[in-house]
């Protein structure tokens, strides 16, 4: 019952977001546009869905994917399991004492983004509007291995108490150089498939997983050193969509020549 009522409180609470949006669209359809809205009923039926679904979708985040990236790297980062698998703690941790949350990170940025439904949508449109230049799993698989890659790194950067700043800086300058040398066709498709890794399925497990990691692994903070995750979640898929249409761009090139 705790739950229901949590998520009754939930609802209400996503309905009252959603509303300013609700009335500035209905009052611009009346004022601007003028005239009836067409197909009422069914954007209606749509709004109380999207309400709904959007209260249980956050209910679902507090109750179980924040709450098990906290578990997992309170687990990942435990004495015991450090200690069975050969490191040595003795005070501020070192970054190769934590081999598994690497791992994990890694596969959890990896299967989440393949999970994506921006993603997916995304990788659709791009192989409609390129006619099949541009493969739908090609195209998400390359997006994943960026984000394992972004969120495996990005928990390195956690546990060796890197600055964010020096991180991003270093990858941004590796974007503008290959953004200056990948196929100019790739290069918005690249941009955008970094912004659709941020959404339901990927920021809640990578936000949870940087501020569990955080919390357990001794002198960092959760404020300070827990958030950044999701911009290394975000950057990563940028440097390997441009990396997978400058290797496609090369292979055609090498075929040509043979």
């Amino acid at each position: 019952m705790d739950i229901v009522s949590a998520a009754l409180g939930v609802i209400v609470s996503a309905a009252l977001d959603v509303l300013p949006i609700v009335v500035f669209l209905f009052a611009f359809q009346r004022f601007v546009i003028g005239g009836r809205i067409p197909n009422l009923a069914q954007i209606v039926v749509g709004l109380v869905f999207v309400i709904v679904g959007l209260g249980l979708f956050l209910v679902g985040l507090e109750q179980t994917l924040f709450p098990l990236g906290r578990v997992m790297a309170e687990q990942l980062t435990h004495p015991t399991l450090l200690a069975e698998s050969g490191a040595v703690i003795s005070g501020l941790p070192r970054w190769q004492d934590y081999f598994w949350i690497y791992v994990f990170a890694a596969a959890i940025g990896f299967s989440s983004t393949l999970a994506e439904p921006a993603l997916i949508a995304v990788a659709m449109k791009a192989s409609v509007v390129s006619g099949g230049a541009i493969h739908v799993l090609s195209l998400r698989i390359a997006v994943a291995i960026g984000v394992g890659i972004g969120v495996g790194l990005g928990c390195f950067r956690i546990i060796a108490g890197v600055p964010l700043h020096y991180f991003i800086a270093v990858c941004y300058i590796i974007v503008i150089l290959q953004t200056l040398m990948a196929p100019r066709l790739i290069v918005p498709l690249a941009y955008d498939s970094g912004g659709v890794t941020t959404s339901t399925v990927t920021v809640p497990l990578v936000a949870a997983l940087g501020l569990g990691l955080a919390d357990a692994v001794p002198g960092r903070n959760a404020l300070l050193d827990g958030f950044g995750l999701v911009a290394c979640a975000c950057l990563f898929p940028i440097i390997s969509v441009l990396a997978y249409g400058q290797l496609a761009d090369w292979y055609q090139r090498f075929r040509g020549s043979g």
